[in-house]
């Protein structure tokens, strides 16, 4: 029996390519699990095969594990205090072993030992393949379409079958068994039963890793690839940077007559390709992206890290494109939110702030709107700006007198103070709602604008009247208000 063992070990080993270390693994593994049906209990079974000789001993184990827990699994565990009785040096984690009586197995044990041995070295065998594979480090794979499987492709290159998610096709694709497919290797799945590496042909990167193949620049590092994004199948954007003065990279993409960005449309089904120059500049990054459209001014607001483009009405159109695709794709490639609009539309908004702003200095300043005005023209926009900024700058204005100025940095500085007193006025007072899930300091701050001080003011709300003063979603709002009239329940009781 024992050579038995080791001629089957190597044969298998041999046979699937693999180490016979795993096979050894697999057999104890194995044959653990056949003892263990000969058992009524649960019990744990550690099985040790000889590598030389191919002799087996067979033992019953139990994990030591500390008094205060207790026996949560009595056949397989046993106290800290009663395994010092057996072993005096033994700790929390170690096992106590028993050797059993060589056993019969039977033909069913055998059965069940043999499969799981052929599991685990067929589970090794693909293990091997898949860490062939990753050490080639390809990060795009061409294969054949083998089969269709609920939709998706199962795509066959070398030994390995990889999955291409009917989610990462390019729409309207249409792919059969035996076609020759190049796809982007998008991760691997250590954890499915069946194909483990999962490809795409809709990923941004995937159109970069194809303009990587066609263009040795940049390989070479004279040229890079900054950005992508895709409508698969429709319309992309790149973005490109050259590191060599002597290098046009818009020409060098699209190739001698266009044959290097075809032959990426024609692997990418036609899909239209842009191509922009990147810049560090945001606002020159997105009047690049946005091209063909002709911009006539922008505003960048780093705050919400977006940007006001305007453009005419003639080039509107082209900037939006056809169901927004243009500047979606341009928001996209640059990171930007970008804000398409009409001058007229431009110029509305442009009032709206700066009444906004004039009624404010009005209100918190005291002062009439014509020096409200002045302070706007003059570029400040807060109050910070005119309690905080050096003197000289306010005294630069031909319309203020030293006396004025003085008198405007110490109301916007009192504005301030008092701003200052009536927000943690309003933290200590909304402590009570600050302790809600889901509750923060700025909505408590908008809440109390609307008069809505405790919580049994916030429970009395609907869920329209929150979401509408709040700005919250349905869900979000009505377990705010849940969770304010908790208290009623619990006082109830």
């Amino acid at each position: 029996m024992s050579r038995e063992v080791l001629l089957l070990v190597d044969a298998l080993a041999r046979e699937k390519n693999v180490d016979r270390e795993v096979v050894f693994e697999a057999l104890e593994a194995a044959l653990a699990s056949a003892i263990k049906r000969r058992f009524e209990p649960d019990v744990d079974i550690r099985v040790e095969i000889d590598r030389t000789t191919g002799e087996s001993e067979s033992y019953r184990r139990w994990l030591v594990v500390p008094d205060e827990d207790g026996l949560q699994e009595p056949d397989r565990q046993e106290l800290l205090s009663d395994a010092r009785e057996v072993a005096p040096d033994i700790e929390v984690g170690d096992y106590i072993e028993e050797e059993l009586e060589p056993m019969d197995v039977g033909r069913i044990g055998a059965q069940t030992a043999k499969q799981a041995i052929m599991q685990r070295v067929r589970d090794a065998e693909r293990e091997q393949i898949l860490n062939e594979f990753l050490d080639r480090n390809e990060s795009v794979v061409s294969g054949t379409v083998k089969r269709m499987d609920k939709g998706d492709c199962i795509i066959e290159t070398g030994k390995i079958e990889m999955r291409l998610p009917r989610s990462e096709m390019i729409p309207k694709e249409n792919l059969r068994i035996g076609d020759r497919v190049r796809a982007l290797v998008l991760r691997i799945d250590r954890a499915a039963r069946g194909q483990q590496v999962i490809l795409s042909r809709t990923s941004p990167d995937f159109i970069k890793q194809l303009f990587e193949n066609e263009v040795p620049e940049i390989e070479q590092g004279l040229l890079e690839i900054k950005a992508a994004a895709r409508d698969p199948g429709v319309r992309a954007k790149i973005a490109v940077v050259a590191y060599d003065q002597r290098i046009d990279p818009i020409g060098t993409c699209v190739g001698m007559r266009g044959s290097r960005v075809t032959a990426v449309r024609n692997e990418l089904g036609g899909e239209q390709v842009d191509i922009v120059l990147w810049a560090e500049e945001p606002a020159e990054f997105v009047i690049g992206a946005l091209a063909p459209a002709s911009i006539e001014s922008i505003l960048v607001d780093e705050d919400r890290h977006a940007m006001d483009v305007v453009v005419d009405e003639e080039n509107l159109p082209k900037a939006i494109g056809a169901r927004g695709q243009n500047v979606r794709l341009a928001s996209e490639l640059t990171g930007w939110q970008i804000n398409i609009m009409t001058p007229e539309e431009s110029q509305a908004r442009q009032d709206s702030e700066r009444q906004t702003m004039r009624e404010s200095f009005m209100r918190t300043l005291d002062v009439d709107e014509a020096i409200a005005d002045i302070l706007i023209d003059e570029g400040f926009s807060g109050l910070e700006e005119i309690a905080y900024v050096p003197m000289i700058e306010l005294q630069e204005i031909e319309a203020f007198d030293e006396e004025t100025v003085n008198e405007l940095r110490t109301r916007a500085r009192n504005a301030l103070l008092a701003q200052a007193i009536a927000q943690e006025e309003l933290v200590e007072t909304g402590q009570d709602l600050l302790s809600l899930e889901g509750m923060t300091s700025d909505l408590v701050a908008l809440l109390d604008e609307h008069d809505v001080k405790t919580r049994d003011d916030l429970g009395e709300l609907a869920t329209d009247e929150l979401s509408e003063m709040s700005g919250l979603d349905q869900e979000a709002a009505a377990k705010l208000i849940l969770a304010a009239r908790a208290h009623w329940f619990t006082d109830e009781e």
